[in-house]
């Protein structure tokens, strides 16, 4: 009596789902970038307005005064910032598997 074959197991499927991560640290960096930019406007509303609602406006307002002329900088760090990291495989997730 012979001896079936061998049987063939296939290599396991693997998973990366590479740009859902690089779209999650993306936005994530541009929201750093961003509150990175504003913070001191916002400092500077809660050293000079007492806390009420006109604080809080006078925050929204200095928020998006100063985000504007800065949000390009935000995009082109976070691009760049993401990039890099990908690159240099310094991102959790974005590393190719061995």
């Amino acid at each position: 009596m012979s001896s079936p074959p061998p049987i063939r197991r296939r290599p396991a499927a693997s998973f990366s789902p590479r740009f859902t991560v690089s779209l999650i640290y993306l936005f994530g960096f541009f929201f750093v970038y961003c509150l990175v930019l504003i913070a001191p406007a916002l400092y500077e509303v809660a050293q000079t307005i007492p806390p009420g609602p006109e604080q809080e406006e006078a925050a929204k307002l200095a928020a998006q005064h100063a985000i504007q002329p800065r949000l390009a900088i935000a995009i082109v760090a976070s691009v760049f910032t993401t990039t890099l990291g990908a690159h240099f495989k310094l991102l959790p997730g974005l590393r190719e598997r061995r």
